[in-house]
């Protein structure tokens, strides 16, 4: 026997290009009367939400949208912003989610870098989208197609959402991409040390990822998901195709609330829910007449951003969630790591539970691998939990590349290894647990800052001669910044002064909490010392 002799071809038989798309087409088909979409007294079935989705895709169809083609939609996580994730595919086009707490210009930076053809915005941003499309050439401006939903808002598109689905064809003929390969969406990383990245997810990664927390967090048929985590984060952690697969039931939740959280999980029968440690809190800290009684019931929960603090999470257990702790980046669709359980551990006082359980863990089953490692040589730390190394993955889940960025992709993918900037420790049971971020990322409910940013935008004030920016602890959103300024010689100013300057010139998510005056802590060669910054923050 030879190598020839295993030598056989692929066919249309045996070879079918991987897709999340497969798993509407099933599930439609097999549970087509299943409750598939709740968005407050609306109520859409698996039939329902299919046609829906074939609707949208003849639309885009119609209006020239085909393979390639970037179709933006900035909105909320109601159902056209799910619909999305199915309907912009099915045409062959790459969905765009956009972050619905950017500022225009950030905006108009992306629909410009992605040359958005078409943009589904929710009214609710009409002005936000107005600025943005007015800093856009003419020639580079999407056409605008309005989502109604919730309160309303002005009118700025040139057709309603409603209507432009109206217009389609249910039965819309769509097929597979050609190549697995093809992409799928564009996500925009937070821009944190210049304009944002453009990540680039193909079908493949999708379909494996939307597997992989399955598997990984042992979801059975039928789920009902609460829809807490941002679909434009990573596309939701690829769960809007993870719960579709299951044929289960996505609970659209327009704004995070404790009340409208309690009362989706008690009434619509929430099994499980994603979301960053401020999600959790708001549960956890919510008044006793917002809350709800789940029956005995516990709720699955997964979370990643920065790692929840054990009293966290000891007070979610008793509240009747069982958490998951994950870790991964846009650049890997979502989390890739896991705080995998050990029976040993249910031995464990539940403050040591917690301490474990706040690490970020092991490789997802669908991902190849992931070590942390010395970042000039790649040569892997002692697992001894004390030896600080940067994290590194390699595996199926990992993007194509940054979208019209070769430099920037080429230096992430560097000696075979995709390059995320995090620091951490790796322990002797092979978990991994972060300890810092490079270039002084801070994490504040689940969005990312930088420090960079807000100190140009600190030192173009008139009155500052300094400043330097750090991360302080928050009890609600995880990390907060922390702004330390030096004014010009008999200059004034007040902190809400500064803080409306940076609220003027930032996304307001990203100004700055607390400002402190005074002299700078400096290294003999000038550089600010922050972390003696960050010891001070920490003591405020």
């Amino acid at each position: 026997m030879s190598a020839t002799d295993f030598a056989l071809a692929k066919n249309a038989a045996n070879y079918v290009p991987l897709s999340p798309l497969s798993f509407l087409a099933r599930t439609a088909a097999v549970y087509p009367d299943r409750l598939a979409v709740v968005h407050g007294k609306r109520r859409f079935t698996w039939a329902e939400t299919a046609a829906r989705c074939a609707r949208f895709a003849s639309s885009l169809a119609a209006r020239g949208i085909g393979r390639g083609d970037v179709v933006a939609v900035m909105a909320p996580n109601i159902p056209a912003l799910f619909e999305a994730h199915f309907g912009v595919p099915l045409a062959g086009a790459v969905l765009n989610a956009i972050n619905t707490r950017l500022d225009a210009a950030t905006i108009a930076f992306i629909l410009a870098h992605s040359e958005a053809k078409i943009l589904l915005a929710d009214v609710e941003y009409a002005t936000t989208i107005e600025a943005a499309i007015a800093l856009l050439p003419a020639h580079a401006r999407p056409l605008v197609i309005d989502i109604v939903d919730g309160d309303g808002g002005p009118r700025i598109g040139a057709i309603d959402y409603e209507a432009f689905l109206a217009a389609g064809d249910p039965a819309f003929a769509h097929t597979l991409p050609d190549d697995e390969w093809d992409a799928i969406s564009l996500n925009y990383t937070s821009g944190t040390t210049g304009n944002p990245k453009g990540v680039v997810y193909h079908h493949r990664g999708a379909y494996l990822n939307a597997l992989g927390n399955i598997v990984t967090w042992g979801m059975a048929q039928h789920p009902v998901y609460l829809w807490t985590l941002p679909m434009f984060h990573c596309n939701g952690w690829c769960f809007p195709w993870t719960v579709t697969a299951l044929a289960g039931t996505h609970v659209c939740l327009r704004r995070v609330e404790a009340r409208a959280m309690y009362d989706a999980i008690a009434d619509a029968g929430v099994t499980h829910l994603c979301g960053a440690p401020i999600v959790m809190n708001l549960l956890l800290h919510a008044p006793a007449a917002e809350r709800r009684d789940f029956g005995g019931r516990r709720i699955a929960m997964m979370t990643a951003a920065a790692p929840p603090p054990a009293a966290v999470i000891e007070g979610m257990e008793r509240l009747g969630f069982t958490i998951t702790h994950v870790y991964g980046l846009t650049e890997v669709y979502g989390p890739v790591t896991v705080c995998a359980w050990q029976e040993a551990w249910a031995d464990l006082p539940p403050a040591e539970q917690a301490r474990m359980k706040a690490r970020q863990g092991v490789p997802y089953p669908v991902f190849e691998a992931v070590m942390v490692a010395d970042p000039a040589t790649l040569a892997p730390v002692a697992k001894d939990g004390a030896a600080m190394g940067e994290v590194f993955m390699r595996g199926n889940i990992v993007m194509k590349g940054y979208f019209k960025n070769p430099k920037a992709t080429e230096e992430a993918f560097a000696g075979g290894w995709f390059h995320t900037g995090d620091l951490g420790v790796w322990h002797a049971d092979g978990y991994i647990e972060l300890k810092d971020r490079s270039k002084d990322i801070i994490i504040s409910g689940g969005e990312n800052i930088s420090t960079i940013e807000i100190e140009s935008v600190l030192h173009r004030h008139p009155a500052v001669l300094d400043a330097a920016v750090v991360a302080k602890p928050d009890e609600t959103w995880g990390e907060t910044p922390c702004a330390f300024v030096t004014l010009k010689p008999d200059a004034t100013v007040t902190e809400a002064e500064i803080i409306a300057f940076c609220r003027a010139h930032l996304a307001h998510f990203k100004a700055p909490r607390h400002v402190v005056f005074g002299p700078l802590p400096k290294t003999s060669t000038g550089k600010t010392q922050k972390f003696v910054l960050r010891e001070r923050a920490k003591e405020m």
